[in-house]
């Protein structure tokens, strides 16, 4: 870059990077090519005057950070690679988790079993069949105790994929911490409490909408207050593409959920700049290379420039857009299961390239079963390849200034920005919304089936381009001869139900009933009211309180939920 010191921007970036130098948060590590060339921390245009890209785009680590958070990339840290995983009991789950930690896995996502997402008992009649079975089995404190033991809560971060009954699950993760003698202050990690998400696309909520977001904003207040490395709320646009949203769906769904949460803080009083920086995203990472790096680029602009100028937040921590990514799922394919080693590697390569900060790469057999110690370890590995091998940390934003990529994420921004406008429309009454105007569009969608029937029309679209050959599916539609045969799966057996009923009888039958009885009355008590639930709800897990009872009070209180139907 030899008129590199002419440039303003490059000169700003430059200075970024120099102070993350002088400060150790660059790696010691080898970029250059594997001929040994060396290469530059970042590249851009030689006459920043004559390219108007800049204004959009930026350097990495300023706004609008379109290129990135930070002005060092993955120089600075490489993505958590953060696998998904749960299943059986707890102790199985543990010894999995053991696995990943000690074969480079950096964080720990937890996979739970549909009674859990359901906020149920192991042993209700509604977990007949389910126990373990799509994740863990979690009733009670004591399960997290178990799940986590031997890996020390305040030194590993925790992601937990669970929204519905995600308050309980959550102070139940504090009484673990807890028990190890970890001071829930210091405790790093995330919790999805994506309600919208669940009305949109997964289905799994207890309530209807507005107490759950009573116990959103409660959970905000509590995090805020005392808890500030823990992101409390994890807006997912995962589900919502799986379901069969298009790209720009996914984008534009997600970040007006998260809208609508920024909304709900400022509702409750909270600090903009003190509360927004504990929110992050998940996002899908499917087949559509570019238009997948693309999207995650769109995000971070979009994100920054309405909490910069629509909600007011003035620091760079409260306007950046964290996110973790998983491989699509529906891309992978029980016909020829091998070819989802390189889907999964060629999604993982598009979240690197879009500068997500943790990363999870599904197994090959996850369409026919949850993954294998085998799998996943492949699954593990196609990370550690991509970290390691082929160059891509070596770089910022190594894609910023293509035509191609600058033109599909402008294009996705502008889409976006459409269904922006077409929720707020949807809320539109003859007096605002309490909580906010995006909320209020998107309780009316939620409420109007507007979401479900947009992502029905868009996945029935790309069903029928796969049936008529349109679009291709190496080994569905096409190329069907193959030599491979059957892979190995792991099965869950009935034991493990059988055995989680046990412990959790056991675990009744040895604590204190009267208390439990004291903590959930008191719980009962104050759901009924206006304050917050946070505090109530910690105490009943601390008595050993399940899941099911826990959330079984707050049932009695706010009733149940039933999607309205749409024909």
């Amino acid at each position: 870059m030899s008129t590199a010191e002419q440039r303003p921007g490059y000169q700003r970036w430059r200075e970024a990077y120099a102070e993350a130098e002088r400060a150790g948060r660059v790696r010691d590590a080898d970029f250059s090519t594997l001929s040994g060339a060396e290469v530059d921390p970042v590249y851009g245009p030689e006459d920043e005057a004559g390219d108007d890209r800049l204004d959009r785009i930026g350097w990495p680590g300023e706004f609008p950070y379109t290129r990135g958070l930070y002005p060092t990339g993955y120089r600075g840290r490489p993505w958590t690679i953060r696998q998904f995983a749960g299943f059986g009991t707890a102790r199985q789950t543990n010894e999995r988790y053991k696995m990943i930690l000690a074969r480079g896995g950096g964080g720990l996502s937890v996979a739970f079993d549909m009674p859990t997402l359901m906020g149920r008992d192991s042993d209700e009649p509604e977990s007949l069949g389910e126990v373990g079975h799509c994740g863990v089995a979690i009733d009670s404190a004591a399960d997290l105790e178990v799940l986590f033991d031997g890996i020390d809560l305040g030194a590993v971060t925790t992601s937990m994929t669970i929204s519905g009954p995600a308050v309980p699950i959550f102070c139940m993760y504090v009484v673990a911490a807890e028990r190890q003698g970890v001071d829930p202050a210091v405790l790093d990690g995330t919790l999805q409490t994506d309600i919208f998400k669940e009305y949109i696309a997964q289905k799994e909520w207890l309530f209807s909408p507005e107490p759950h977001l009573r116990l959103i904003g409660d959970l905000l207040e509590y995090t805020s207050a005392g808890m500030p490395a823990y992101k409390p709320l994890s807006v997912s646009g995962y589900h919502i593409r799986e379901a069969g949203s298009t790209a720009v769906q996914e984008l534009a769904f997600t970040l007006a959920d998260g809208f609508g949460y920024v909304e709900l803080g400022l509702s409750r009083g909270l600090d903009i700049d003190l509360f927004a920086p504990g929110l992050s995203f998940f996002f899908d990472a499917h087949l559509d290379f570019f238009e997948e790096i693309a999207k995650f680029r769109a995000a971070r602009r979009i994100w920054a420039r309405w909490l910069r100028d629509r909600y007011g937040a003035t620091t760079a921590k409260a306007q950046w857009l964290r996110f973790h990514t998983q491989t699509a799922g529906v891309s992978l394919t029980a016909q020829q299961p091998y070819n989802n080693v390189v889907r999964t590697a060629v999604e993982a390569l598009a979240a690197v390239l879009g500068g997500t900060n943790s990363l999870h790469t599904n197994a090959l057999d996850e369409t026919l079963a949850l993954p294998t110690e085998q799998s996943a370890e492949i699954a593990l590995r196609t990370q550690q390849v991509l970290a390691e091998e082929i160059g891509v940390t070596n770089v910022v934003d190594p894609l910023g200034g293509s035509w191609y990529v600058e033109a599909l994420t402008d294009r996705m921004e502008a889409e976006a920005e459409q269904i922006f406008e077409r929720i707020i429309e949807l809320g539109r009454g003859p007096k605002d919304h309490p909580i906010g105007a995006v909320t209020a569009g998107l309780l009316r969608g939620i409420e109007d089936g507007w979401f479900t029937g947009e992502i029905a029309e868009s996945s029935f679209q790309y069903q029928s381009a796969v049936e008529k050959g349109d679009k291709k599916i190496v080994g569905v539609n096409s190329h069907l001869e193959s030599v491979t045969g059957a892979v190995d799966v792991l099965r869950v057996g009935h034991e493990v139900e059988e055995q989680q009923r046990l412990v959790l009888a056991q675990r009744r039958a040895a604590r204190d009933a009267a208390r439990v009885t004291e903590t959930l009355a008191e719980l009962k008590r104050q759901a009924a009211g206006t304050g917050n639930l946070i505090e109530p709800m910690l105490a009943a897990a601390r008595a050993e309180a399940t899941l099911g009872e826990i959330c079984g009070v707050l049932r009695e209180v706010w009733g149940s939920y039933s999607e309205p139907a749409r024909f």
